[in-house]
């Protein structure tokens, strides 16, 4: 299958925009490893004060885990898709959040902001046509020692967890997402999970992009060797926020 990219994903997440909420909230687990990842940032005192990068946040469910685990937090929330992003827009926030339209890759032309103590990206980097550009966006816009956590599909490399992905996908995503007319889109997001990096290939490729820290921590349930979270700093001086 040819994968979606740039304009041509963005339009399709458009068009699921209206659905979005109602599918993801069928996946046993998906906000609460939302919440999970966004604690794996670390953020003291809970980020009050700081400033956090919500990158690719859709209709806003990363938004939400950030503000559930930091509600002193100020929020910037970045997307490709507008239709995405005016879905999240309208929801109601008890913090300071602010949505910018642009893709991951042009941060910095877009005045998104920054430097940033902290950046959370949710099922973005196996959507970009090219990864490492954003990673060293995201390099770019964090503080030295800004802190990254990454919560992605990212398969072990076991053919077990490999099998259980297209089980799911095939057997109830599917079919829904077919039913709601996006079949396009999620057969999209099944393949490239399966093209995109192993867990291993894309910590490695966080480390070569010029991160330190780096690790990845698995999720529970039936995405444990499926959905991981990477975790890492942008290195710089030890006075840096966020410490």
């Amino acid at each position: 299958m040819t994968l979606l990219r740039d304009a041509d994903l963005a339009a399709a997440f458009d068009r699921a925009a209206r659905s979005y909420d109602t599918l993801v909230a069928a996946n046993p687990g998906y906000h609460t490893h939302l919440r999970r990842s966004a604690r794996r940032l670390g953020l003291p005192h809970g980020g009050a004060g700081l400033r956090v990068l919500d990158l690719g946040c859709g209709t806003g469910a990363s938004t939400a885990a950030l503000a559930a685990a930091y509600p002193g937090a100020r929020i910037t929330a970045v997307d490709a898709s507008a239709g995405m992003l005016e879905r999240a827009a309208r929801k109601r926030w008890r913090q300071d959040v602010r949505f910018v339209h642009t893709p991951a890759e042009r941060l910095a032309e877009a005045g998104a902001g920054g430097p940033f103590d902290a950046v959370f990206a949710a099922y973005l980097f196996r959507n970009a046509t090219d990864p490492d550009a954003v990673l060293a966006a995201v390099r770019e816009a964090l503080a030295p020692r800004g802190r990254l956590a990454v919560h992605e599909y990212l398969l072990s490399g076991r053919a077990a967890h490999r099998a259980m992905w297209t089980a799911v996908c095939r057997g109830f995503v599917q079919p829904v997402a077919t039913a709601l007319g996006d079949g396009e889109l999620y057969r999209h997001l099944w393949h490239s999970v399966l093209a995109f990096d192993t867990v291993d290939a894309f910590t490695g490729r966080v480390r070569s992009a010029g991160f330190g820290e780096v690790r990845a921590l698995p999720l529970p349930g039936w995405q444990t060797g499926i959905t991981h979270t990477v975790v890492a700093r942008r290195p710089g001086s030890d006075t840096a926020a966020g410490r």
